[in-house]
């Protein structure tokens, strides 16, 4: 990082015309807020959760050796480009999401209302639906009063709020990961135009009809703010210059994908089904486009905590691009059928190679001396492991992303039997800067995450 003469706020806004475009961390923000000093300086740790429904094939999953240099098996073979700030934690156990006396017998409502909650869900169809603070929206109180936001919660295909998706368990619980109070869950934003629109809409203006004309005429947000962009250019070194253009060009290369999603809504197709709106139709593009909008998040540092939920539990969600047309939840109870767990390793492979582009996009990032992606510290998983049978012992979890220096890659961990998924959120919060002495059923931070 080089230390300028000039300083900037390090919440500088450019705003214009209902847009409001945050700048990520420049070198010409430091001596504003560190007097000088790098080390203050160095971004703050993120934190990310990303779910996948429905558990995964596990002898395609874990890693038949333990520690650095660890075999990668099928699924987690598209992250070998990130296997030194991947770890791969195995028996963990989620009992929160475990069937008690007395419940229903859906079990993904269950599974999926304990996740980030660390509570046995209430078996409920109706609006009293309960659960816990989720671990996303604990660290949100603390990080969030540094941000603009304090988290995102984004999902794909979700269901509505209203009614019953499982046996016993409300809609409520299958439609996000996140709570913000026991007895209210945060919905999740599944439109990219929507979010979009949040992180760079500009709450402050007095004019709604400048940007409903600025969408009609097919105008970037960027075009409102032009000339004052290329005043902030002119007093910037040529590393700040190169950053800012970057990160501009990223924030109208997604728009420029969602405008095109909205034109492709619009246009006659042959009689197939299609996403409305804003969606693309493509599901590669969907989640790339979904999972761009939260790296930009994270560059502007309009918020540190997101959570995505790629495709709920119970989800029809269908992989014809990979050679699996079968629905996915119906895939999911396999009955051990030889030929239902390759496509269930396909899928789960398929989703990986999606958080794979998650992570090159982070890496592909600066952020202070490093990247984002080292900055950040994200869970991939699912709530349970063998889908036929909903276990939720030993699953599917993995850590990404170096959380500014704390994480210790390239590493297969495997943890006594039983030891409590919580303890990791326990670890996670911890490297966050938010002790918190015990979540859900949790019996203390995790060991070796660190590398110590």
């Amino acid at each position: 990082m080089i230390i300028t003469k000039k300083t900037l706020p390090r919440r500088t806004v450019l705003r214009g015309l209902g847009t409001a475009v945050a700048l990520p961390l420049l070198d010409g923000m430091v001596p504003a807020l560190t007097a000088l000093s790098r080390t203050a300086a160095r971004p703050k740790p993120r934190l990310g959760f990303v779910y996948v429904p429905h558990g995964a094939v596990m002898r395609n999953w874990t890693p038949p050796t333990e520690g650095t240099g660890f075999e990668l098996t099928p699924i987690l073979k598209p992250l070998e480009p990130f296997r030194d700030n991947l770890v791969v934690l195995s028996n963990l156990d989620h009992a929160p999401a475990a069937q008690m006396p007395g419940d229903p017998a859906g079990g993904h409502g269950r599974i999926t209302g304990a996740f980030l909650t660390g509570v046995h869900a209430k078996p409920t169809e109706g609006a009293d639906f309960e659960a816990g603070v989720s671990v996303d929206q604990i660290a949100a109180a603390r990080l969030g009063q540094q941000t603009q936001l304090a988290s995102l919660e984004v999902g794909i295909g979700l269901p509505e709020f209203g009614g019953a998706c499982d046996a016993g368990f409300s809609c409520a619980y299958i439609s996000t990961l996140s709570w913000s109070t026991p007895t209210t869950p945060l919905p999740m934003e599944s439109n990219p135009r929507a979010l979009f629109e949040r992180l760079f809409g500009d709450g402050t203006s007095t004019d709604p009809e400048a940007r409903r004309e600025r969408m009609r005429k097919d105008r970037s947000i960027l075009d409102a703010v032009t000339r004052k962009v290329a005043r902030l250019q002119d007093g910037l070194g040529a590393a700040d210059r190169a950053k800012l253009t970057d990160y501009l060009a990223a924030v109208r290369d997604v728009e420029r994908r969602i405008q095109r999603a909205e034109a492709d809504a619009d246009r006659e197709l042959p009689v197939v089904d299609r996403p409305s709106g804003s969606i693309p139709a493509s599901f590669d593009e969907y989640v790339k486009v979904m999972f761009d909008l939260q790296v930009l998040a994270y560059q502007a540092d309009l918020t540190r905590v997101v959570s995505f939920l790629m495709t709920p539990e119970l989800t029809a969600q269908t992989y014809p691009q990979i050679g699996v047309p079968d629905p996915h939840h119906a895939l999911s109870h396999h009955e051990n059928r030889p030929e239902s767990l390759e496509k269930l390793t396909k899928v789960g492979t398929y989703h990986t190679s999606l958080f794979s582009y998650y992570l090159d996009r982070l890496r592909a990032t600066p952020d202070g001396d490093g990247s984002l992606l080292d900055q950040v510290a994200i869970l991939y998983g699912s709530g349970m492991s063998n889908s036929n049978l909903h276990n939720i012992q030993k699953l599917p979890i993995l850590v990404a992303g170096g959380a500014a220096g704390q994480i210790e890659g390239n590493r297969h961990l495997t943890y006594p039997d039983e030891t409590p998924l919580t303890n990791l959120y326990l670890t996670l919060l911890g490297m966050m800067d938010v002790p918190t002495e015990r979540f859900g059923n949790s019996t203390g931070e995790l060991r070796y995450l660190t590398g110590v």
